[in-house]
């Protein structure tokens, strides 16, 4: 495998782009974000990069609060298109055609039509450069119920999700193994042993 070496870049690859719904009930807001990531598991925690000079970013950090909505591939223009336009010149829901309802533990509301929502409490805010990293608490999670098995597993793999990765959204592929079936052994079949009678 030959390689080039470039100078250092953002090129971690693929990232899931997210919609992240802000600011008071009365004129919430939408703004696509690509860098979030999960950051801890106890208590659980994520972060999203925000540039300051983004109409989100005054909302999240004066309330202190926003929502993570995972969109779908029915919404991937919404998601684009939200990343290019400003809350300050429009109403992202409504020119989208998306609906805001309440969270049940933060002030902004959630997008209705994402199947999971984190409603997300910010503890810090850590400047960085060309972006500010919010590191948010998960305070509940809102989940379709359609994505429920009969047994309440979350089956995520139904949602249709999506993903970016270098100026270009995807969705998922096929499964390719669960969570450590790389050392789970594996299940033997014991076969009875009949004998005949002679």
């Amino acid at each position: 495998m030959s390689k080039q070496t470039w100078k250092g870049s953002t090129l971690l690859n693929p990232e899931p782009p997210v919609l992240v719904s802000c600011g008071p009930a009365e004129k919430p807001n939408l703004i696509t974000i690509g860098w979030t990531g999960t950051i801890c598991t106890q208590p659980p925690m994520v972060s999203i990069s925000v540039r300051p000079e983004r109409y989100s970013y005054d909302l999240i950090k004066q309330s202190g609060e926003f929502v993570i909505n995972l969109p779908t591939r029915s919404m991937v223009r919404a998601v684009d298109w939200c990343g290019v336009r400003s809350g300050r010149d429009y109403d992202k829901f409504a020119e989208c055609k998306l609906h805001a309802e309440p969270a049940s533990q933060v002030s902004c509301p959630l997008l209705s039509e994402s199947p999971v929502n984190l409603e997300c409490q910010v503890t810090q805010v850590i400047p960085l450069g060309s972006h500010d990293l919010f590191l948010a608490k998960v305070v509940a999670v809102d989940v379709d119920e359609a994505l429920l098995d009969e047994s309440g597993k979350l089956r995520l793999d139904k949602a249709d999700l999506i993903v970016y990765s270098h100026g270009e959204y995807f969705d998922l592929g096929k499964k390719l193994g669960t969570f450590g079936y790389s050392v789970r052994k594996k299940k033997t079949t014991v076969r009875g042993i009949y004998s005949k009678k002679k």
